[in-house]
């Protein structure tokens, strides 16, 4: 079974404006963003499951992202709603509770407040165990936002909320890969795959590294569509050489444990 866990959707009204208006340097989007294109390509592909990932920028748009991506085909699509710190903590409960989502997405880049917001860490607090969180940490903007998060941030949020289930995207540091290394060696974090353009531009041997001393069973895979080819990272990840156990946890076993995803 292969389960991607980092799969944007936007409504298909708006996904051309939402992929126009939140460039990101030096990356162009493969595909549009639409429900119906990443089910095609699931479909191609051989993936069983996506996570589907809600990002509002603002407070007055965290509803309807919730409601969109609460719609989608649950047969195929795990909704990741979104949270934003100018909202009360039960405001943003509220919306996940009313569109049935168990799940957060965090982007600092696109939503412009950090990993160490207070507000984000009250939410922490009353996620607990109950909510899981996938978030992305590291670079890939355009200068402040870059600072938002780190994982030295990222480290501290997992021994502060040791019951948190959180999901780091871009194996914990999105070119910031050595000090992630350092910063997560040991912690109890499950790390996610997707480093556009490709998993492939990463040393082969850093990721084996990486899923050596971390353990695959802390380790998903995650495409970052529409940002790149969901076959091509998958690719990536058999010709790493893991062994079959391995290669089932990330492509989908570790994912669906740490979730509580269906497997059949």
């Amino acid at each position: 079974m292969i389960i991607d866990a980092h799969a944007h959707v936007w409504p298909d009204a708006i996904a051309e404006r939402a992929l126009a208006g939140n460039r990101l340097p030096g990356l162009s989007a493969v595909d549009d963003g639409k429900a119906g294109t990443l089910t095609d390509r699931m479909r191609a592909n051989g993936v069983d499951r996506s996570l589907a990932l809600g990002v509002s920028g603002t407070a007055k748009h965290v509803d309807a992202t919730n409601r969109f991506v609460g719609s989608l085909d649950r047969g195929r699509f795990t909704p990741m709603g979104t949270v934003h710190v100018d909202l009360s903590v039960e405001e943003n409960l509220a919306s996940l509770r009313a569109h049935g989502i168990h799940g957060v997405k965090v982007h600092p880049l696109f939503q412009g407040y950090g990993l160490m917001h207070p507000r984000l860490w009250e939410l922490f607090e009353a996620f607990g165990p109950d909510i899981p969180v996938i978030t992305h940490v590291g670079a890939g903007g355009s200068g402040a936002v870059n600072d938002l998060s780190n994982p030295s941030m990222l480290r501290e949020i997992v021994t502060t909320f040791p019951d948190l289930r959180i999901v780091a995207c871009h194996f914990g540091g999105y070119h910031m890969l050595a000090e992630a290394e350092e910063e997560l060696d040991g912690l109890p974090i499950v790390l996610e795959t997707s480093w556009p353009p490709s998993l492939a531009s990463v040393s082969p041997e850093t990721v084996r590294r990486i899923v050596r001393r971390h353990g695959s069973e802390r380790i998903v895979f995650g495409s970052d569509w529409p940002m790149t080819d969901p076959a091509a990272e998958i690719a990536a990840i058999r010709s790493l050489g893991l062994g079959d156990d391995a290669e089932q946890d990330i492509l989908g076993g570790s994912l669906a444990r740490v979730m509580g995803l269906p497997t059949d």
